[in-house]
């Protein structure tokens, strides 16, 4: 079994969303082969030298899964595009590319974040351009801790600003852009998150049946998507 998940958003303001996840690392996942996260795994990160207390405690969660013999991965989001080779060290994981296609329930399947599926937001398709540059995440990574916690707060006050005001379809994935990408890596099955429209979406590629799997965000319900002997399975469940 494979389990994977995505848009936990964790900070300490929730909890309830905490507990659900170090419930989930001290259960199902200690059962799993691996556990994939798909990016947007915290709330904010600035650096994995500035991870305050909360941080640490997740980061000796996942070291805990990982001793325990579960393969740990983590992909960026938009949200925590700056943890690094430290974190993943401390945090026994493994930082994974995204995109990224692995073996899943005996097929080759694609995992993605989500958000480069967005591509009719051509503002935040800008706005990533820049902040992942090589030389842009290198004068992040070295700026003084106060100003990189000024402007995490901004770009995420922008980031809700901005959403609230554009139009559903845009934030959402570009119909176009998903057979394309699959297409280009020889797949029938997507598992992305970023866009928390949780469902199983049919479609064609080249012609063939296929599938795009949208995890959901960790909010009012958890959401991860189960891969065994029996195919891959989208589930919800209670955070309490």
């Amino acid at each position: 079994m494979i389990l994977l998940i995505s848009d936990l958003h964790l900070q300490e303001q929730r909890p309830d969303i905490t507990r659900a996840f170090l419930t989930l690392l001290e259960g199902p996942a200690r059962d799993a082969q691996a556990l994939y996260i798909l990016g947007d795994f915290f709330e904010a990160w600035i650096g994995d030298d500035a991870m305050t207390p909360f941080q640490l405690s997740i980061c000796q969660a996942l070291r805990a899964l990982s001793d325990s013999g579960t393969a740990v991965f983590v992909m960026h989001g938009n949200r925590d595009f700056l943890i690094g080779q430290a974190f993943c060290k401390a945090a026994g994981c493994t930082l994974l590319a995204d995109p990224s296609v692995i073996e899943l329930a005996g097929q080759r399947v694609l995992l993605m974040h989500g958000d480069t599926l967005c591509t009719g937001d051509v503002a935040y398709m800008k706005l990533r351009r820049y902040l992942r540059n090589p030389l842009t995440l290198w004068v992040l990574r070295h700026l003084p801790l106060a100003t990189r916690q000024r402007l995490a707060r901004k770009l995420r006050s922008e980031s809700r600003a901005q959403t609230r005001m554009k139009a559903s379809d845009i934030v959402d994935v570009t119909p176009e852009e998903v057979p394309k990408q699959m297409a280009a890596h020889g797949v029938r099955t997507l598992i992305h998150g970023h866009t928390h429209r949780p469902a199983v979406h049919p479609l064609h590629v080249s012609g063939e049946p296929a599938q795009r799997i949208v995890l959901g965000d960790w909010d009012s319900l958890g959401w991860l998507v189960q891969a065994d002997e029996q195919g891959l399975h989208l589930r919800s469940f209670a955070l309490s």
